[in-house]
């Protein structure tokens, strides 16, 4: 018995598959062009969304013709997201062909150092960066989501980048991907996620273990005693509360109403315009103590959702005394996992 249907074909058959085949990669490749100059050329953010979204689905495998050369379904989401700030008149982020044919971004001021690529799994794209291949932010265009990694932005720009760059030179390369967060919210209605890039003022960021050895805030003590920064007790016994320069206030606390007593932190400050990533990235005392005792404090990357998370209430009271160290705290816990 023959299982080969195809083999056994007649050259009339044969060549019936041949200019089928043609037709489908002709008819193929016009839906590709079109797609390609869609988003090339529109201004509108729908259409370039919408572009994006086929291109990256469209599969031009054929069994008789090799389609000619083509990008990968990665480049699509770079020269979305290039095309996208362009629109905004963002240009620190540098969209370019390298010579595998492959689109990378670089940003400014960080350019000459380090470059980043789209890295795909399913319908969710990681912006990632090429070196210890952080992945920054996801994008998933079909349910029109983006998050960004704590941890990652924490390794990446905290951990790495502050060796070899200023703190200003890395806000202004986190600004381009905030920016680009705003404008998918803004044009395309999209969900954002800034995580701790988030400058609203009492917004919580919840740690990643619920629990917290007062110890850890007793370091944070001992550190302000050599800086003209105060340490204090929130009321509830709830927490503390650290007061930096400009009317900057950093919490570390619990709702005393929430039988959970999920750890947090929350940054206040006049303006709106500092984030928890901001205070690591400026203070010395803050990044040093956060990075000896990540265990413990590593701030938890909460799943993107199809809509926003309800508010939280950030109605917890103020602090009233200068916070002073336990005394006979319990011996610290074993170690724990970071994010």
């Amino acid at each position: 018995m023959n299982n080969s249907k195809t083999l056994s074909s007649s050259p009339r058959e044969r060549l019936t598959a041949l200019a089928d085949s043609f037709k489908d990669v002709l008819k193929m490749g016009q839906k590709y062009v079109d797609l390609v100059d869609q988003l090339a050329q529109t201004e509108d953010p729908q259409e370039m969304l919408s572009a994006t979204s086929q291109l990256v689905k469209l599969d031009l495998q054929n069994a008789f013709v090799d389609f000619p050369q083509h990008y990968q379904a990665a480049d699509y989401y770079l020269i979305f997201m290039g095309r996208l700030l362009e629109k905004h008149g963002i240009d620190a982020v540098q969209v370019s062909e390298n010579v595998r044919h492959e689109f990378i971004a670089r940003i400014e001021p960080i350019a000459d150092s380090d470059s980043f690529k789209f890295m795909l799994n399913g319908d969710e794209a990681a912006f990632t960066e090429q070196g210890e291949q952080e992945p920054l932010f996801y994008l998933d265009l079909k349910n029109r989501l983006m998050q960004f990694d704590n941890r990652a932005l924490v390794n990446y720009f905290i951990v790495r980048a502050l060796t070899s760059h200023s703190d200003l030179d890395l806000r202004n390369a986190v600004k381009p991907l905030i920016a680009f967060a705003n404008e998918l919210q803004t044009d395309l209605d999209f969900t954002i996620n800034l995580g701790i890039l988030n400058t609203e003022n009492g917004r919580r960021f919840n740690l990643v273990q619920p629990d917290l050895d007062l110890t850890v805030i007793d370091q944070l003590f001992v550190a302000t005693a050599e800086n003209d920064y105060m340490l204090m007790n929130l009321p509830k016994n709830n927490g503390a509360q650290l007061v930096l320069d400009q009317g900057i206030k950093l919490d570390i606390a619990f709702d005393p109403d929430d039988y959970s007593q999920q750890w947090f932190f929350a940054v206040n400050d006049p303006t709106a315009q500092v984030s928890f990533f901001d205070t690591l990235l400026h203070y010395h005392l803050i990044r040093k103590w956060y990075l000896d005792n990540r265990s413990a404090l590593a701030v938890r990357s909460d799943k993107m959702v199809l809509a926003p998370d309800e508010e939280e209430s950030d109605e917890y009271a103020e602090p009233t005394e200068v916070f002073t160290p336990q005394v006979g705290t319990p011996e610290e816990d074993g170690d724990q996992h970071d994010e």
